[in-house]
């Protein structure tokens, strides 16, 4: 079994482990956040909608922290909930890496809340954990997000057509990462001491002309 998730601070920011109790308030802030999240949520390609089950989405989360396969965190300011940031498809060993989403209430947005618990976060995986690598996915037109990683000098990797089912329908993304060895002092450390580089999350010009053209060839 897993080792209890950590809380992890930084100011008036902090993450610290999803509990089913906090079921109420997170749905309460996705309905009330349904224009500005909607369009960025991942569905289900082979069924209809259903209904939220959020006490059953928080039990899957924590399952697949049990089984040492994800991190569910959700993200406060001030002891406020602000959203969500999970890190998830966690591997060992030889590729020793994971993925990190996450989701902010549109009322936060400004507040340094998402750049901060991604740095937390990938700070943890890497110097707690072990892990070597952390993946970070965006839409080619959520800027905000797009500026996130900017921030913090994730570097560009390309981009992955059609690959996660978004709001109805396959969705292009940009692929993003860093490697411990990048960030020997740490991602936080790195972006509050200005360290960044400044050309780590360029993406070309012939990959944002791609991406402004989805693939049409195939049918949702």
């Amino acid at each position: 079994m897993a080792a209890p998730l950590p809380v992890l601070r930084d100011g008036d920011i902090s993450l610290r482990s999803i509990r089913l109790r906090d079921a109420r308030v997170v749905e309460r802030e996705l309905m009330e956040n349904r224009t500005w999240l909607r369009k960025w949520e991942a569905t289900n390609p082979y069924g209809p909608l259903s209904a939220w089950d959020m006490k059953g989405s928080i039990r899957s989360l924590l399952a697949q922290a049990r089984g040492g396969n994800g991190l569910p965190f959700v993200m406060e300011h001030r002891g406020e909930i602000a959203g969500q940031l999970n890190v998830s498809g966690i591997v060992y060993g030889s590729v020793s890496s994971a993925t990190l989403g996450y989701w902010v209430s549109e009322r936060f947005a400004g507040y340094g809340i998402t750049p901060t618990s991604v740095a937390l976060a990938t700070d943890h995986v890497f110097f707690s954990m072990g892990l070597h690598r952390m993946e970070i996915c965006i839409r080619p037109e959520n800027a905000p997000s797009l500026r996130v990683v900017e921030k913090l000098g994730f570097r560009y990797e390309g981009l992955r057509r059609r690959f996660i089912h978004i709001n109805g329908s396959w969705a292009d993304h940009f692929c993003f990462a860093l490697v411990r060895e990048e960030v020997p002092g740490g991602v936080l450390a790195r972006w509050k001491e200005g360290r960044v580089p400044a050309d780590a999350c360029v993406i070309p010009a012939a990959d944002r002309e791609a991406a402004a053209h989805p693939l049409t060839t195939f049918t949702d």
